[in-house]
């Protein structure tokens, strides 16, 4: 049997919390009979809500703008033998020409599989590397720059939201090859960070702004330019191509999609060039010095300026990297994405040490595998609190970071 259309049956018994313009509704029934008190939940664009159904099986949930959502059926909630036997309990549904959509989950007879507590942790602790790993390519560009620059830039997250929206553009709304339109947004994003560099980073250098003034412009500019991305892309969000193939990859318990598999392989093949940069190549190595003792590197015949802006290009091109497999990760692209995890990068590169780019890389894996992990003790709305509470414990304990100094964090 199925959840019947809104169309087959009158209003729903039970009234959405708030009032919103765009409504899922449904009506789950088993063998001609309703279902009452069945947990349905709606998830997308940041937004999410869940009701039950009521005496007769009806349900809706209210969302505030047409976009594509996650909606679920919590299976635990279904009568003892039954469960969901085509289609899965979870689907991705969106608004066609009208402003109502139903959302049908086909029932059956059968034993309802659970999953070991084992086999979430293992599920989920790649989740957490996987994320973490993406996480990491946002927080050592991040971290370079602090460390060359002293500036805390809040307008990071801008450049995270700038890769994946370029890939959406030209990978989307141009149609371009996904491979090209991935290309493109890499460029644009390394110059984009060049570019801010030039017109707004070294001029206030060279004026000599402090950095508490310079850290209330990079906010300034977050600002400017989230909300100039809501006024071209508008508020919804939108799916890059194979953002939702299945998991489909089987490694015991863990299940994958290949999009998991190129995800986590593109970011440690990132970061391994990264490493390279810094260790073994003339420029990496100058920022290194940058890095320790600006004035020293200076007089030891460093163009500090031409490093500088050599960080800038590297760090809003992993950034634009990041965003592109945040995007699929989370997955959608917004307007507001990057803002989604700033505090997540930030705590990557507190917790591991403020200016250092390794130990950005090791506070990301620890958050990531924390905000994965926590789930499974915690509700997921309080998962990105338990990674900055981690970030605050460990600092309470060694204030300069996991790998940072006393005398000079670098």
């Amino acid at each position: 049997m199925s959840a019947a259309s809104a169309t087959e049956t009158p209003e729903p018994t039970p009234a959405p919390e708030e009032e919103f313009e765009f409504h899922f509704r449904g009506n789950v029934q088993f063998d001609g009979e309703p279902l009452e008190g069945v947990v349905i939940r709606v998830e997308g664009g940041g937004f999410e809500a869940d009701t039950e159904t009521g005496p007769d099986g009806r349900w809706e949930i209210g969302v505030p703008e047409k976009a594509t959502y996650t909606v679920s059926l919590d299976e635990d909630t279904l009568p003892e033998g039954v469960v969901v036997a085509e289609g899965g309990a979870s689907r991705e549904a969106e608004f066609g020409l009208t402003r109502n959509a139903s959302v049908n989950f086909f029932l059956g007879e059968g034993v309802r599989t659970t999953v070991s507590f084992f086999d979430q942790f293992l599920q989920r602790t790649v989740n957490g590397l996987n994320f973490g790993l993406l996480l990491a390519l946002a927080a050592i560009g991040l971290s370079l720059i602090f460390g060359t620059t002293g500036l805390s830039n809040f307008a990071h997250a801008e450049l995270i939201t700038f890769g994946a929206l370029m890939v959406l553009s030209f990978g989307v709304d141009l149609a371009w090859p996904l491979w090209a339109a991935i290309g493109i947004a890499l460029v644009l994003s390394a110059a984009l960070g060049w570019g801010l560099d030039a017109a707004i980073w070294k001029p206030l250098r060279r004026k000599g702004v402090g950095v508490i003034q310079l850290m209330i412009v990079s906010i300034g500019l977050s600002l400017a330019l989230r909300y100039t991305y809501q006024y071209f892309y508008g508020g919804a969000t939108r799916q890059l191509p194979g953002a939702t193939l299945p998991s489909d990859i089987r490694i015991g318990p863990i299940a994958l999609s290949w999009v998991d598999v190129v995800s986590m392989a593109v970011s440690v093949v990132a970061i391994l060039a990264v490493a390279y940069f810094l260790l073994r190549t003339r420029i990496g190595k100058a920022t290194r010095a940058v890095s320790d003792n600006p004035a020293l590197a200076s007089a030891s015949g460093i163009d500090v300026n031409f490093v500088i802006r050599i960080v800038w290009v590297l760090g809003a091109g992993l950034a634009g990297l990041s965003g592109i497999l945040w995007a699929y990760f989370r997955p959608g692209v917004s307007w507001d994405m990057g803002f989604q995890i700033l505090l997540l990068v930030f705590a990557a590169v507190t917790l591991g040490g403020l200016g250092t780019a390794f130990g950005a890389l090791v506070g990301a894996v620890i958050v990531g595998l924390f905000v994965e992990l926590s789930t499974l003790w915690l509700p997921s709305d309080m998962k990105y609190v338990g990674a900055l509470v981690i970030m605050i414990l460990v600092l309470l304990f060694r204030p300069q970071g996991i790998l940072g100094r006393r005398e000079r964090i670098g």
